[in-house]
């Protein structure tokens, strides 16, 4: 694949489309999923001193739920979607945090009482 055409490939991808789903509708209700979009990438190109010339790049794409809009009675509500992982790893951290306080504390307490 040519560099203009991976860039191409990668404009056509990150569209509006990846954040905002297709909207639906429920009794009355309407939701508009929403996510988080983030991308990257790079390319370039070179060429030798015989004459051959050569291309390459690549990008790569990351999507997440954010949550949802909630459309009902004339009111529009966010409703943000629940990362699990994240709340599992800042729950493990402050654990950790406080055990690692705890133990520096007791430390401290019996290098004084000496």
């Amino acid at each position: 694949m040519m560099l203009d055409e991976l860039m191409t490939t990668a404009r056509e991808t990150l569209t509006v489309t990846r954040v905002y789903g297709e909207p639906f509708e429920q009794g009355g209700v309407t939701v508009v999923p929403a996510a988080t979009v983030s991308g990257g990438g790079g390319g370039g190109g070179g060429q030798d001193a015989d004459g051959p010339e050569g291309q390459g790049g690549g990008f790569g794409l990351g999507i997440k739920p954010a949550g949802m809009y909630v459309i009902a009675d004339g009111h529009v509500r966010w409703h943000p979607a629940l990362d699990v992982n994240r709340l599992i790893a800042s729950v493990t951290a402050v654990a950790l945090a406080g055990i690692l306080a705890r133990i520096r504390l007791e430390k401290l307490r019996t290098s004084r009482s000496r």
